[in-house]
């Protein structure tokens, strides 16, 4: 087994940003990322054309209403949307395009699950929230657009303006490797001492 295969993720502990809302259900991955820009093989230039078709002109220029044109949309690393984001087809750009964008979670009331396990194993947090949750994270970015939150992954909770808490879930394994920031080989090789003496006992 070689590290070689192995890839780092950026780790997560805790994360405090201001969030950019789109308050849209069923987005799915060719909106996250359309077709004709899946030929690349890595995530280098993905965030440039994060949701292109909603984002920029047929000439190319930014369209000015879209939310992530806003300047002050630049610094945020949080997206809030509404039910069964990134539906479609099971294209690991999409995540690569969020978190080339700078994303480091995603807040949904709920996640297709492709996309979500494409998400964890890129270092995207996908944090579904039940619909009273939801809600008032929406209802608190009505009177504060800017308002910020904190995502606690180690307790699985996030913090609402004004101090509210509510839990999300998460399995245990995937947890584990963001909060490591390793991918699925590198947790296993973060124990290969241990599995090395275990071997040499067979």
């Amino acid at each position: 087994m070689s590290a070689h295969w192995s890839k780092t993720m950026a780790q997560f502990t805790t994360l405090t940003s201001r969030i950019i809302h789109l308050p849209i259900d069923n987005i799915d991955t060719d909106q996250i990322i359309p077709a004709r820009y899946l030929k690349v093989t890595d995530k280098a230039g993905l965030g440039a054309n994060l949701f292109a078709d909603w984002r920029y002109n047929p000439d190319g220029y930014p369209k000015p209403g879209f939310v992530l044109n806003a300047s002050k949309s630049q610094q945020a690393q949080v997206l809030f949307v509404g039910r069964n984001f990134g539906c479609g087809s099971s294209r690991e750009h999409a995540p690569w395009a969020l978190t080339g964008f700078g994303f480091r979670a995603v807040i949904a009331h709920s996640f297709a699950d492709i996309f979500r396990n494409n998400a964890l194993k890129n270092g995207l947090l996908p944090v579904e929230l039940e619909e009273p949750a939801h809600r008032s994270l929406s209802e608190a970015l009505e009177k504060d657009p800017d308002a910020q939150i904190t995502i606690d992954l180690a307790d699985q909770t996030v913090t609402l303006p004004g101090g509210t808490v509510f839990s999300f879930p998460i399995d245990g394994f995937s947890k584990a490797c963001l909060l490591k920031g390793v991918d699925e080989l590198g947790y296993i090789l973060s124990f290969k001492d241990r599995i090395a003496a275990y071997e040499s006992q067979q």
